[in-house]
């Protein structure tokens, strides 16, 4: 990895962990469309993914007594499902159009959770299933499916606290599951994926042990706030990564 290369992949790793320390998620989606100005998409997924389940792994342990597995379960059937069919999808190359409709949606969860809008409550299996089925294609094409299980827990009216704990867990089994489908693909053979991880991963896990000693000094409202916050400049930041590669 040249100078140019590391001197920008530091900081953005060390700030999007550092987010996920706080926050809970959100790793991906400062650090995907940062790298990818760098970087093809097609490179950069993995490696966020490879990142994420040794941080992501990491937070949830960090906060094991407070995550909500009742609510992630509904989730898990889909996810498989949708994993498989993002597979499918990224070989037929679909362009810079999906990464424009997911920073919408971003920036609409993100809009909702700044003006307190709460969730219906729980929902019928078949609906956590099908929003499963939209966190695995997402997190195959873009590694950035955080939105989606925030916006899951949102409707079934988790507090700011277990959202925290509950995303990286969920997210953990989410990448690896991920990472061995494209594993057997051949996607993960590459040296330079490797060489950038080994510089990368360990200033990423410092980051989430900062952001964690952050986290525990933030009254709950200014801990959703953040959150709030984080997704809508998130679903900007993909939305100009989107019209650029568009353009």
């Amino acid at each position: 990895m040249s100078g140019a290369d590391l001197a920008w992949a530091l900081p953005v790793v060390a700030t999007g962990y550092l987010v996920l320390g706080i926050t809970g998620f959100g790793s991906a989606l400062v650090i995907v469309p940062l790298l990818a100005w760098r970087w093809p998409l097609a490179e950069v997924v993995p490696l966020a993914l490879l990142m994420d389940v040794v941080a992501s792994a990491l937070m949830g342990r960090l906060n094991w007594r407070e995550v909500r597995w009742d609510v992630l379960r509904a989730l898990l059937p889909g996810m498989v499902a949708g994993a498989l069919l993002g597979l499918g999808v990224a070989r037929l190359h679909p362009g810079s159009w999906p990464l424009l409709a997911l920073g919408l949606y971003v920036v609409w969860v993100g809009r909702r959770a700044w003006r307190g809008v709460s969730g219906s409550g729980p929902a019928s299996p078949w609906i956590g299933h099908l929003h499963g089925l939209g966190v695995g294609l997402v997190q195959v094409l873009f590694g950035t499916a955080g939105p989606l299980v925030l916006a899951w827990m949102a409707r079934a009216r988790v507090p700011a606290s277990a959202v925290r704990a509950s995303t990286p867990a969920l997210m953990t089994l989410v990448a690896a599951a991920v990472l061995l489908l494209m594993a057997v693909e051949g996607r993960l053979s590459s040296p330079a994926l490797w060489s950038r991880l080994l510089w990368l991963l360990p200033v990423g896990v410092l980051a989430v042990f900062a952001g964690h000693r952050l986290a525990g000094r933030l009254p709950v409202e200014a801990l959703r706030r953040t959150i709030a916050a984080l997704l809508v400049l998130s679903g900007l930041a993909l939305l100009v990564n989107a019209v650029r590669q568009l353009g």
